[in-house]
């Protein structure tokens, strides 16, 4: 029996295209508060990217897993390795690589470029204060955002052996401490509702969901989602323009 359900935003709740929740998926989280399921966020956004949905949530997961926390209470908080925060500013500052950094209440930019701006847009989030890098290095840091091209994460994972990157954008990846992840993250709201990881329901689309999608009871895959990730998900639903959430919860609670 499921009794929560676990929903990544960009790609999963919110399209690329529209940048909105759909009709179908409010009928859909309606249906399933109906039935006593609770429904938790679980993304990579920190809280102040966040937007307002017409959806509720009773926990939380930002940050892959960083920072984990209900309306009242935190529940799980793991930041970056300070001395993995600075190798990595060495790094973006040496190479003149545009990077953001996410703490517990803001974010910062630095080295902005043409790429950095094109997320921006693609993703629709306010741009964070720009700063100059070595600002950031007094900054306690619970996720980098890495804008440089996949063929850089190795080297730069080989720099920071406490931190991983799940990239799940062409343009970017995340950078996180090691043992941070949603599954992570969905671990700690299960043990302080009294949920058995067996009655987990989760919904993702990309890279990042990967480990989400894996420890759910029923991990489903949106339409949308990459073919590798689709291959770790219980399920397959249409994608995110075709009303995925909804086909899916109709499917599961028939």
């Amino acid at each position: 029996m499921i009794k929560a359900a676990f929903f990544d935003i960009d790609g999963t709740l919110l399209s690329f295209t529209t940048h909105r929740v759909s009709a179908g998926t409010i009928r859909a989280f309606d249906r399933l508060h109906k039935v006593g399921i609770r429904t938790f966020l679980s993304t990579g956004r920190p809280d102040v990217l966040i937007p307002k949905m017409p959806v509720t949530f009773e926990a939380k997961i930002t940050m892959n897993g960083g920072l984990v926390f209900t309306p009242n209470k935190v529940l799980l908080s793991n930041p970056i390795p300070d001395k993995e925060l600075q190798a990595w500013l060495d790094i973006a500052k040496d190479k003149n690589l545009c990077t953001m950094i996410f703490t517990e209440n803001n974010m910062f930019l630095a080295q902005p470029n043409e790429v950095g701006l094109r997320l921006r847009n693609q993703l629709e989030f306010e741009m964070p204060p720009v700063v100059e890098i070595d600002r950031m290095r007094s900054e306690t840091a619970y996720q980098i955002i890495a804008i440089m091209p996949g063929e850089m994460d190795s080297t730069v994972a080989a720099s920071l052996p406490h931190c991983r990157l799940p990239r799940w954008h062409p343009y970017f990846t995340d950078i996180v401490a090691h043992n941070n992840s949603k599954a992570h993250g969905m671990e700690a709201i299960c043990q302080h509702f009294g949920i058995r990881q067996e009655e987990t329901l989760a919904f993702g689309d990309g890279a990042n969901d990967i480990e989400m999608l894996e420890w759910a009871g029923i991990g489903v895959a949106m339409g949308n989602a990459d073919e590798k990730v689709k291959q770790h998900a219980d399920r397959l639903t249409t994608d995110v323009d075709n009303e995925g959430i909804e086909n899916a919860v109709n499917e599961i609670l028939l």
